[in-house]
């Protein structure tokens, strides 16, 4: 039995499925509210409740918990975390010197933006099935680079590993609570946690239903569903690694999305016999199996083609296994980030070789772009005029036309 469903271009499915479901939307809004009007007692009545915390546990850490706490992970794993945390902070940081302040003459004067980082964010690390330091480091890590003063984690039952990577990005507090009820006090704020500007990270669909809610009130980087990856294939490809690549996102989670776009329809055939193989010792191989149910692959006659192919579905992430990936690259436009050629793996991403993986899911690549420096930053424009000429007159008569007397003469009282 075939693992991947066999489509044709014309019968590719649309991935632009709800980030939330609608009852989960609406049990969240409660939570939310309880805490946004309760605050801590809520919090921990909810964080005790739902299973994140025990009774009369520790619901805040500050700084010299979280570095005593980290310190019971082995020195070999807490060097890793380090080595990841410095690739991760130096591609963040080079990131940030990118964008620049503007100051341009204009009629009459001098504009510009500078660009600032707003003063707190609040930063989510799953902790369920797999917990993730991962994310910590790439949240955190990156909202320092950024120039965040205060920054908060909030993951539920926080490992060992979680808390050095806590540490690592030098956060100023850990939130032991997970789902809708951490993201609402990260906004609201509770107890020793003051409301954050904005929160962001991956989470289940409890973390992305109270995102949706908290919206408005403070900024989120986007709503993340299950995660997808595109694997372009040509008949050059290794299908033991391509296999490797799909089933690393598919042991994300049930509802992953492995997408196998190839060249020739013998890609698929080797795929298909490497994916039964490395299945029988994989040990996340039920999640990955059923994930795989949720993916499909599709033979095209181009590069062209697959971009098409690859563009109706604008994926999370998108591997280019072929044999020349930087030339290939011009056909495709929609996804989060892209890994060129079959050795720049997209596990390498998930792990701290440096961009962000935190991205873009459901069709949303269309119009988002992934975590990074930009999500905790604003360009703040300005103004300085030290002469009105022609500017009184237009400024007047566009206002006159909407109506608004009051605008016009606050310009023709400069003349």
């Amino acid at each position: 039995m075939s693992l991947l469903r066999r489509l044709t271009l014309d019968k590719i499915p649309s991935c632009r499925r709800p980030a939330v479901p609608d009852a989960v939307l609406a049990q969240a809004a409660g939570i939310v509210r309880d805490v946004r009007e309760g605050g801590e007692a809520a919090l921990r009545n909810w964080a005790e409740r739902l299973g994140d915390l025990e009774a009369e546990g520790s619901l805040f850490l500050d700084r010299k918990e979280i570095e005593r706490r980290a310190e019971e992970l082995d020195g070999p794993s807490r060097a890793v975390i380090q080595r990841a945390a410095g690739r991760i902070r130096e591609f963040a940081e080079r990131q940030r010197t990118c964008l620049g302040d503007l100051d341009a003459p204009i009629a009459g004067g001098r504009a510009g933006h500078r660009i600032v980082p707003v003063e707190a964010a609040g930063c989510y690390a799953p902790g369920g099935r797999y917990p993730l330091p991962s994310s910590a480091l790439m949240t955190a890590v990156t909202a320092r680079a950024a120039g965040v003063e205060r920054v908060w984690l909030a993951s539920p039952r926080p490992t060992a590993a979680t808390l050095a990577a806590a540490a690592e990005a030098g956060v100023d507090g850990v939130l032991c609570a997970g789902g809708a009820q951490a993201v609402a006090a990260l906004a609201y704020g509770a107890g020793p946690l003051r409301a954050v500007d904005v929160v962001a990270g991956p989470g289940n669909h409890w973390v992305t239903a109270a995102k949706k809610l908290v919206s408005g009130d403070v900024a989120i980087d986007m709503l993340a569903g299950p995660s997808e990856l595109v694997v372009v294939a040509d008949e050059g490809a290794d299908p033991a690694w391509v296999s490797a690549d799909l089933l690393a996102q598919a042991e994300h989670d049930t509802e992953a999305r492995p997408i196998l776009v190839a060249l020739s329809g013998g890609v698929i055939d080797a795929v298909e016999s490497e994916l039964a193989r490395q299945l029988e010792s994989l040990p996340t191989a039920a999640v990955a199996r059923e994930a795989l149910g949720q993916g499909f692959a599709v033979v095209v006659g181009s590069l062209e083609e697959a971009g098409r192919a690859s563009d109706l579905i604008a994926p999370e992430h998108l591997q280019l296994s072929v044999r020349d990936p930087d030339a290939a690259l011009e056909w495709f436009r929609q996804f989060g980030a892209v890994f060129l050629g079959e050795g720049s793996a997209e596990v390498f991403g998930d792990y701290g070789a440096g961009p962000n993986h935190t991205l873009p899911t459901g069709g949303t690549a269309r119009y988002t772009a992934g975590l990074s420096v930009l999500t905790f930053l604003r360009a703040q424009t300005w103004l300085s005029l030290d002469s009105v000429d022609g500017l009184v007159e237009d400024t007047a008569a566009l206002a006159r036309l909407e109506g608004l007397e009051a605008h016009a003469r606050a310009a023709e009282i400069r003349r």
